[in-house]
């Protein structure tokens, strides 16, 4: 074989490289037990995440936007996961990794990881926040908006 078609075919190969290793990245987006972006979309569109069909009670929702790698991210993994744990049926906690997905980045209009972005029961956003946010001013801010977990 001539140079040209051998050249043809490591591009071909790394095409397909690149294509196969995208489709795997997109189905591992779940962190440390924090809902994954296909549970995002399920509560956007009021449906379950599990048959598409149940429509789900309208809570109020914290959305983390950040990456896995990130160390204000990582931090705020474990306190996603205890939010998500302590306050499941009354709040929505969600976790979408911005590296692995960068549309939900521009979606939401991120310029720094972490972002977190709090929406009130009717799916309303009322504040952002950018950068490791502690569990109490988390709850804190959802008091301000006369959101109460108790």
């Amino acid at each position: 074989m001539n140079t040209a078609r051998w050249k043809i075919l490591i591009v071909l190969a790394l095409v397909l490289v690149v294509g196969v290793v995208l489709v795997i990245k997109k189905g591992f987006t779940a962190s440390a037990g924090v809902p994954s972006a296909q549970s995002v979309e399920a509560s956007e569109t009021g449906m379950s995440a599990t048959d598409g069909s149940i429509p789900e009670k309208k809570l109020p929702k914290l959305l983390d936007l950040g990456a896995k790698k990130c160390v204000p991210c990582k931090m705020m993994s474990p306190l996603l996961a205890e939010l998500a744990k302590d306050y499941k049926g009354k709040m929505d906690v969600e976790f979408i990794d911005v590296w692995e997905n960068p549309e939900a980045a521009e979606k939401y209009g991120i310029q720094s990881i972490p972002t977190q972005i709090f929406y009130d029961a009717e799916g309303k956003e009322f504040f952002r926040h950018v950068g490791f946010f502690p569990k109490e001013d988390i709850l804190a801010k959802f008091k301000e908006k006369g959101i109460r977990f108790e």
